[in-house]
């Protein structure tokens, strides 16, 4: 069954099972069917007819609401009550998608992820290279081994510096650190510069594991809420306006795994559409890359020619107002665009995973920073971030048998 028969026998099915309404203005007013409220269908006789749900405004033809008013129609009395038309209609039931789920591998990663994860970040760590430094005198500083590591078990644990500090005891003990440091170093960590580009780093060889599984991926940006407020005066009202500070991630990821391959930390007013060549840069150094997955605001002539060159394929949607008489990659991904739409759409669908990947990273880390200095707001994201890779290393490990092993890399 092709997509054309498909929405006719959907139709079909509301036509059927549904209530549709008609306005004495000509509207159809057609029940949603995955969500609640109803949508608007006009009949235009001979020029077509409009619907508005998403289906329609994205494919430009005719949905499963159109085909339903038009069986309706179809089967409506006469005035003299004798009826025009009858059809039998075969209703199939639509049966949802299920994926199955590894329920002991599941359960043995949950069980053992807090200490899988120390044993994962100590052993990424330890190809942290140290610089050298001065001698002076006083407390000797701790590594910046330790340093990364003590930054992103604080961020992993999701508690107060007071109450993890236990933590840093036992993982003292266990001799993943050399000594549990005071309670307000571990916010001197997030402050230090030079751990940006570390965490950076770490981020990438925290997704090397899985690169013989990662070919398609799928870029988008983020916030992350701050302890900070903008402030302006609003002259048309007279009074001062305040609102949350964010610090906003693009990140690049695969879509199989959920897995962060390239990760940049900007300001909230940073443009999406510029991020998108460095992330697929990054990238694309260590993974074949087949597919890049991207909403609308990421289409550029610059952003297509860097997918194509990678020897990619971009599914990145177009707004309406554009014609892709731009030549070269971008004329040849509209073209697939428009005339390939639902072939398009079923490799265009892949960038929710993108969406997926945030709001893992938010439900187990938080949507907010605790930093205060723009450098620690930084370090605490990518800390959120490589902390993400690894919890999703941790599954795999259980689920594909995989067996990661950072310091022999380094």
């Amino acid at each position: 069954m092709d997509a054309k028969d498909a929405r006719q026998q959907r139709g079909l099915e509301i036509a059927a099972r549904s209530r549709i309404e008609h306005s004495p203005e000509g509207a159809w007013f057609v029940p949603a069917q995955s969500k609640p409220g109803r949508y608007t269908v006009i009949m235009r006789g001979a020029r077509g007819a409009r619907c508005t749900c998403p289906d329609y405004e994205t494919r430009g033809l005719d949905c499963k609401h159109v085909y339903a008013v038009r069986y309706v129609m179809e089967r409506e009395q006469s005035a003299s009550g004798e009826t025009t038309l009858t059809r039998s209609v075969s209703v199939t039931e639509t049966v949802r998608r299920t994926y199955p789920q590894n329920w002991p591998a599941y359960n043995a990663a949950q069980t053992h992820e807090k200490d899988v994860f120390q044993w994962l970040l100590h052993d990424l760590c330890s190809g942290v290279p140290e610089p050298e430094r001065e001698h002076k005198r006083g407390r000797p500083r701790a590594t910046l081994a330790d340093a990364v590591f003590c930054a992103a078990f604080k961020v992993y644990s999701t508690i107060s510096t007071r109450r993890f500090m236990s933590d840093l005891r036992e993982a003292s003990e266990r001799g993943y650190i050399t000594k549990a440091p005071h309670q307000s170093s571990v916010f001197r960590y997030l402050e230090d510069p030079a751990l940006t580009s570390i965490l950076r780093d770490l981020i990438t060889r925290s997704s090397l594991p899985l690169k013989s599984v990662e070919v398609d991926f799928a870029v988008d940006s983020s916030g992350f809420t701050t302890s900070r407020f903008s402030r302006w005066y609003d002259h048309k009202y007279g009074a001062i306006r305040q609102r949350h500070d964010w610090v906003k991630a693009h990140i690049m990821c695969g879509v199989k795994t959920n897995v962060v391959t390239a990760v940049e930390i900007h300001g909230r007013d940073a443009a999406d559409v510029k991020q998108l060549p460095a992330l697929l840069s990054a990238t694309a150094q260590h993974f074949p890359v087949a597919e890049v997955s991207a909403d609308r605001v990421y289409v550029s002539v610059k952003n297509m020619e860097a997918i194509a060159a990678a020897g990619a394929q971009p599914f990145i949607a177009f707004k309406t107002t554009h014609t892709g008489q731009r030549g070269g990659a971008l004329e040849k991904a509209f073209h697939y665009f428009m005339y390939r739409r639902d072939e398009f759409l079923a490799h265009y669908h892949k960038r929710s995973n993108v969406e997926a990947t945030f709001s893992m990273i938010k439900r187990k880390f938080g949507d907010f920073v605790r930093s205060k200095t723009d450098t620690a707001m930084v370090n605490e994201v990518l800390c959120k971030v490589l902390c993400h890779n690894l919890v999703v290393l941790i599954h795999e490990m259980y689920e594909l048998g995989i067996e990661p092993v950072f310091a022999r890399s380094a």
